[in-house]
């Protein structure tokens, strides 16, 4: 049999495969599209959520464009519990269920991936690890909080501008639920909104840090920028922090300590009063997420994330002088010189 009848030959006698191989070629072209994505920090249960969303074309919820290849291993020491504890477990079911290969440092894993997730449970690691990630270029989402304090966060946005990257971070609320309607527009027409959250403390953080951001993160959603004061009461079972926009408006959010009450809000309107549960929904976001790394867009404006952080940061202000309204401005300030005084000890 010569090798210019062979085609005919294949196609001729093993039909069946050859369209089992047509269909293997078209698999590897639809494949070869997918963004190869790396995952750093594996303490979250945020991690094989993703990947089961991500990873499995068979899933009811699958999200087509990026497929989760690499994940690098990282936790907190001294967070055993809450970062540590939860690395092993979730490591090994990525591995295993998921075929997500595990490299030994963050450099590694960069040579093997187009775009990064960094999915630290602790807002404290995102600088260490962004200072490593951002001078590839390649885009990076960051998992809420951005960063452990404002003035990390500050950095984080300035290492992005230097070395061009697109990033964002954000809470999954952001995208879930009946919150989604209200873009910002829609959001002016709003004039007070009351979110609420469950707003566990953590000690290395800040107190709305860890938890109470998702709340918050909705007021943004719907209010944007523009906060002026921050007030916070508080007591064991939770507080209440109010923000007070340029324009007039009022954003309040609850977030409690024990209560089993979800997340949801409470939108005042002139025409009346809207009331809705919201259920935390990884697949939006993934869906944003998935967007954001195609065009390389961010969602959400670094003044906005960097607003958000500094909302929180006004609360705990707030808390220390016993309740009295916080400037956000004043915030941002401080830590715009704690961010300098920083940079100058370390020279």
């Amino acid at each position: 049999m010569s090798i210019r009848s062979l085609p005919f030959w294949f196609l001729s006698r093993w039909p069946n495969c050859a369209l089992a191989l047509c269909l293997s070629l078209a698999a590897f072209s639809l494949s070869a599209a997918d963004l190869r994505v790396g995952m750093i920090g594996l303490d979250t249960s945020h991690t094989v959520a993703f990947a089961k969303v991500l990873n499995n074309p068979d899933d009811p919820n699958y999200v087509p464009g990026a497929v989760i290849t690499a994940a690098y291993r990282s936790g907190s020491p001294d967070m055993p519990e809450k970062s540590m504890a939860r690395v092993p477990g979730y490591a090994k079911e990525l591995s295993e269920k998921y075929n997500v290969k595990l490299y030994d440092s963050i450099e590694e894993l960069l040579k093997n991936v187009d775009v990064v997730m960094i999915e630290n449970v602790d807002g404290r690691k995102h600088l260490e690890i962004a200072r490593v990630v951002f001078p590839t270029g390649k885009p990076v989402f960051i998992d809420k909080p951005l960063a452990g304090t404002l003035a990390e966060g500050m950095e984080i946005a300035e290492l992005a501008k230097k070395h061009n990257v697109p990033f964002f971070s954000a809470s999954s609320l952001r995208y879930s639920g009946d919150i989604v309607p209200f873009t910002k527009e829609k959001g002016k027409l709003v004039h007070t909104l009351i979110t609420h959250s469950p707003c566990e403390l953590e000690p290395h953080h800040p107190d709305l840090f860890w938890y109470g951001v998702h709340g918050v993160e909705m007021l943004y959603t719907v209010f944007g920028t523009g906060c002026k004061t921050v007030s916070r009461a508080t007591s064991n079972e939770g507080d209440v922090v109010t923000g007070m926009w340029a324009d007039g408006r009022i954003g309040t959010f609850i977030g409690y300590r024990q209560a089993r009450a979800g997340y949801g809000y409470k939108a005042i309107l002139k025409e009346g009063v809207i009331n809705e549960e919201v259920k935390a929904n990884y697949v939006p976001m993934l869906k944003v997420i998935v967007q954001f790394f195609q065009t390389q867009k961010p969602p959400v404006s670094v003044d906005e994330m960097l607003e958000v952080l500094a909302f929180m940061e006004a609360a705990d202000e707030s808390k220390r002088q016993g309740g009295k309204p916080v400037s956000v401005a004043d915030v941002m300030n401080a830590h715009r010189q704690k961010l300098a005084t920083t940079r100058g000890t370390s020279k």
